[in-house]
């Protein structure tokens, strides 16, 4: 693996790229590429630049987004965790389908330069093998991606021919994760943040090796706060000690399950409901895009709303609700919407449903 920034080379679907060579390529101007080409050339520029940090930004997910400035050398060490972790090696071909703006995405182009991977570049989109023809050693995705690649056949039939994936950026729900569970490649879910440089541990989704749980790199120390949130210690990819909004367990061998996020628990009458559970029970009975928030409630503090993408019939599922869910985990509102509000790389933006609900009722 190479460290050296200075040493450091692209190769790009086959095509070694030097420093020099990529400034050349960002000087002749964005209209004379590709737009994902365009973002990769500057981000390498920026990468190649003699300053040794570099701003990546949150997603705004459970909160406001904001900027964090970050080292390239840590950058690197979290790519040779992952690399080290997959058995990655100079040559394999890694796909790059992702918004370069968010540090999933980032981590995919250092790793390539790291460890000396073949780098595929396709635009963000939701159909990112859609015309891919060779092999893929190595992919990240989405959820959404990796959902839409699963129910089109011959990007199914493309994905098979992968490797190795991981799936970051939002949870893995249930029924993906069942659909996953027939793939005859090694897909994995990932653990972490943007504070972390990309992912700290790894869920395997199939196989033999299938599991429940995370289990961290063996250089990041875990434990909990007196909330049970998750306690991150990652000096290697982090200069500080993170402390996490993530309800979380952990097991005697090390490796731990998230429950969900504190600032997702709604407390109504005096009952802790986290959201993230009830919308587990509901998934397999809500065909389209939902999410569970809450509003102000003068009596019972905060109320428990469902918020629906598009039109079900209301009275069917009025009935499946009151027939899964405990009274006190109910929504008292339901309200069909337009579109679940998303950040910017497709996670449920929890602050603006909030805010959405407030406004419906």
């Amino acid at each position: 693996m190479i460290f050296d920034r200075k040493q450091q080379r692209l190769l790009l679907e086959g095509t070694i790229y030097t420093p020099e060579e990529i400034a050349r390529l960002v000087a002749e101007g964005a209209e004379n590429h590709p737009s994902a080409l365009w973002d990769l050339y500057l981000f390498l520029n920026e990468w190649f630049s003699d300053s040794p940090a570099m701003t990546v930004h949150t997603s705004g997910s459970t909160g406001t987004p904001k900027e964090l400035t970050v080292r390239k050398d840590q950058m690197m060490q979290s790519a040779r965790l992952t690399c080290e972790y997959l058995n990655l090696q100079a040559g394999d071909t890694a796909l790059l389908c992702m918004n370069l703006r968010y540090i999933g995405a980032m981590m995919v182009v250092v790793r390539s330069l790291v460890a000396g991977l073949n780098l595929i570049v396709r635009p963000a989109s939701g159909h990112p093998l859609s015309d891919i023809s060779v092999p893929l050693r190595f992919a990240a995705m989405v959820p959404l991606q990796v959902y839409n690649t699963l129910h089109t056949l011959g990007e199914r039939e493309q994905l098979k021919q992968t490797e190795i994936l991981i799936i970051g950026g939002g949870a893995v729900d249930e029924a993906l994760e069942a659909e996953i569970r027939s793939l005859p490649i090694a897909v994995y879910s990932t653990y972490g943040m943007t504070e972390t440089l990309s992912h700290i541990a790894l869920r395997r989704l199939n196989g033999n090796s299938a599991s429940d749980h995370y289990y961290p790199f063996s250089s990041v120390e875990l434990s909990l706060s007196p909330e049970n949130t998750l306690v991150i210690k990652a000096s290697l990819v982090c200069d500080d000690i993170l402390q996490t909004n993530d309800i979380a367990r952990i097991y005697p061998d090390g490796s731990f399950v998230i429950w969900g996020r504190k600032d997702n628990v709604i407390n109504s009458g005096g009952i802790k409901i986290q959201a993230e559970e009830v919308e587990k029970l509901l998934r397999p009975f809500i065909p389209v895009p939902f999410v569970i928030t809450s509003v102000p409630d003068p009596r019972l503090g905060q109320a428990v709303t469902l918020l629906i993408e598009g039109q079900l019939d209301m009275e069917e599922l009025k009935n499946k609700v009151q027939e899964i869910l405990s009274p006190y985990h109910r929504p008292k509102y339901i309200r069909m919407v337009d579109l679940i509000p998303q950040t910017g790389n497709g996670k449920i933006n929890r602050i603006e449903c909030r805010t959405l609900a407030e406004k419906l009722l």
